[in-house]
């Protein structure tokens, strides 16, 4: 009998870790899973450890790189270290596997930041093709705001691999999806054509707890669930129509139990049989604990009266607008904390020198 990962896996899911820590990612791919992702809070969490601290003490030596510098080349260098644990998966599975995502400056969304939307637009573009360069198995974060979704289309044509990120809604899918299709359509081939759109769950359960309280139990608690199932059978759809070498896939994000008397395998549960799922290490520890057996449920919807329901009763521009107005202070809060760590190391370890 497989252990519990295992049986997710073999149903059909690929399995990524929302984190690169060193040990979290040689303990998971142990298990099975099969890429990794990264964000400003996971390299502060590194950072904080002191097991970077002579290769940021190399990054400093001389005082010439700022510290947003700082912070990026250890990032990319973090990411890298990753990306070398998964890249006989994406060897071995000729791209369509093994990816480690990198995100792209969070300050570019900050709302005190002066930028135009043009100016939001050309940065995205310029720092994918930068940090994605001789990358193949690095996938770039773009966030699904107005100006990562205008940027997808020249970076999908660059041949940058794109994860799109902090999508919320059918909406945000749709307009990633046509943007990096008509980028990818510009490529002199397909052959490596790749690209994943990261659904956010949990919030969204979240947030129809404190914003609908009139769903009835039964829905309560499902919206983020049936949302993402939507759109991935959307994304199935599309891409059955339009072909690809590569697998072109929804991501189920934000897979991490929120509100109270939640298991911590809600969601894993619910989303298995196709697709991938980057859950937190924690979440992968539950999993692995439970002692359960998971079988395929991502083509499996609830009663007809609850979707009912949830049609009725949720406003989904009203949930985008919100959680993205609050996802874009969780995207900037955690890049600004980074470099004020990075501050305070470049302080301590010039007193230590």
């Amino acid at each position: 009998m497989p252990s519990p990962l295992a049986s997710v896996i073999q149903a059909g899911t690929k399995i990524w870790l929302d984190s690169i820590d060193p040990d979290a990612v040689a303990e998971n791919r142990s298990l099975g899973i099969t890429g990794a992702t990264s964000n400003p809070i996971i390299i502060s969490d590194l950072v904080k450890t002191g097991r970077y601290d002579d290769a940021l003490a190399d990054l400093m030596n001389g005082g010439k790189l700022a510290d947003a510098d700082v912070a990026w080349n250890l990032t990319n260098e973090a990411v890298a270290d990753a990306q070398r644990v998964f890249r006989p998966v994406w060897d071995s599975t000729n791209g369509d596997d093994g990816y480690v995502s990198f995100e792209l400056d969070p300050l570019l969304e900050d709302v005190a930041r002066p930028l135009s939307h043009q100016e939001r637009v050309s940065r995205y573009i310029e720092l994918g093709t930068r940090w994605s360069k001789d990358q193949p198995n690095r996938m770039i974060k773009v966030p699904a705001t107005p100006a990562g979704i205008d940027a997808l289309e020249e970076l999908a044509a660059r041949a940058v691999t794109i994860n799109v990120t902090l999508c919320f809604s059918m909406r945000q899918y749709i307009a990633s999806r046509d943007a990096i299709w008509r980028g990818a359509q510009r490529r002199k081939s397909l052959d490596r054509f790749k690209s994943v759109y990261s659904i956010f769950i949990s919030r969204i359960d979240v947030y129809t707890a404190k914003h609908v309280p009139a769903l009835s139990p039964a829905a309560q608690g499902q919206v983020g669930i049936v949302n993402a199932k939507n759109i991935w059978r959307a994304n199935e759809k599309f891409w059955a129509e339009h072909p690809t070498q590569l697998k072109q896939e929804i991501v189920f994000a934000s897979t991490g139990a929120k509100l109270k008397n939640d298991a911590p395998w809600k969601y894993v549960e619910a989303l298995v049989g196709s697709g991938i799922q980057t859950n937190p290490p924690a979440t992968n520890k539950a999993v692995e604990e439970s002692g359960r057996s998971f079988h395929r449920t991502v083509d499996q919807m609830p009663p007809a009266e609850v979707l009912k329901d949830i049609e009725q009763k949720v406003d989904f521009q009203h949930m985008e607008d919100t959680l993205m107005e609050e996802g874009l202070k969780k995207f900037a809060d955690p890049q600004k904390a980074l470099l004020a760590l990075i501050a305070e190391k470049r302080a301590s370890l010039a007193k230590a020198g």
